[in-house]
């Protein structure tokens, strides 16, 4: 049927819309450049309630398996493309992306003239959007908010087994998270952000802070006790975790116009010198100037924009990477942010907190 994709700009782009239901479906409308990586995408808890526009003029062409998911079901509201192909090739493809996208129920448009769209955000932002069938309908001025509690997990639970124990602190975890934790042959406790104070008892060695959709402002109300962690324990924050990090130590965050996602940003580590590509999924980053009263610096700056990409602590084992070292979708240039942390835990002397 004919569709619309209105944003809340004004602008609207008509294509083939395949939706379940008559009313029109909302999102924060954000872009995604990588040529691969559209399974991962789907299912990252990040990309909660957004609708994504995929710039790739052809999407769908290696299907859908069984081991690319970042949790069991798409996180997006909706999904934007110029072509979705029906004709899969993969050795270990299960079903076509039409086929996964109606199977959830999942919006999706095709024919949709996508590098406008992209025009549009760039100039514009990420704003809110809306999929309406048949005629243009108007997006919701609210804000998205209480994404992260959508997402995140309700219990407390135990994977693998090893002499070191690490505690993840779920705000909306990807799954290549914890593999990449258990392919270093550790034990791993994933925590609800909510049981953070449960820490005491698990005689834990290190804490990695999750990935996770939405304004990391919307935390406040545990920085206080996430600080205290923070400061007891080697930690590791990725992405949103990253951003707490800086929010639980005296920093600030702010929105970028249209935010990084794709699997193709360089960033340059200032210990080394050396470039790297990352995979990226935010919109937010954090303050650079806000860091001068802390004990957190910079380490890891985006080559294209200079905003801060990472940070260390000049006392405490505290690292953060706002880009994704697990790379799911993307390069496997950063995983050794994994193996450094490791290290850290593992320094002469440094013995378990609640042993």
């Amino acid at each position: 049927m004919k569709g619309f994709l209105c944003l809340q700009d004004g602008s609207n782009f008509e294509g083939e819309a395949f939706v379940s239901t008559m009313e029109a479906v909302q999102g924060e409308i954000v872009f995604f450049t990588g040529m691969t990586g559209y399974q991962e995408v789907l299912t990252d808890p990040s990309y909660k309630d957004q609708i994504v526009v995929f710039t790739y003029p052809l999407i769908g062409n290696y299907g859908i398996n069984e081991s690319d998911f970042e949790s069991a079901k798409p996180q997006v509201s909706g999904v934007i493309m110029l072509q979705c192909t029906d004709h899969f090739s993969h050795y270990a493809a299960q079903v076509s992306l039409r086929e996964y996208l109606e199977k959830w129920q999942i919006p999706y448009m095709t024919g949709v003239d996508t590098r406008e769209v992209v025009k549009s955000i760039r100039k514009k932002g990420s704003q809110n959007a809306c999929i309406a069938a048949h005629k243009p309908a108007t997006p919701s001025s609210a804000s998205l908010v209480g994404q992260i509690d959508k997402v995140v997990g309700s219990k407390v639970e135990m994977y693998g087994s090893g002499d070191t124990h690490i505690a993840l602190i779920d705000f909306g975890v990807k799954k290549s998270i914890l593999s990449s934790l258990l392919d270093r042959n550790c034990r791993v406790t994933v925590v609800p952000y909510d049981k953070i104070s449960i820490l005491h008892s698990l005689k834990v060695d290190g804490m990695v802070l999750s990935n996770g959709p939405g304004d990391p402002k919307e935390m406040k109300r545990i920085l206080l006790i996430l600080k205290e962690k923070i400061l007891q324990l080697p930690t590791l924050g990725i992405c949103l975790g990253h951003q707490l990090i800086a929010l639980a130590l005296g920093g600030n965050t702010k929105k970028l116009l249209f935010g990084h996602r794709g699997a193709n940003h360089p960033v340059r580590d200032d210990k080394t010198g050396k470039v790297f590509l990352t995979s990226q999924n935010h919109n937010y980053v954090v303050d650079d100037a806000s860091l001068k009263e802390t004990n957190l610096i910079p380490r890891f700056i985006n080559v294209n924009d200079r905003s801060v990409e990472g940070m260390k602590h000049n006392e405490k084992p505290i690292l953060s990477v706002q880009f994704h070292p697990e790379a799911h979708p993307g390069p496997v240039d950063a995983s050794w942010i994994f193996d450094e942390f490791f290290n850290s835990i593992k320094q002469l002397g440094r013995e378990k907190l609640y042993a």
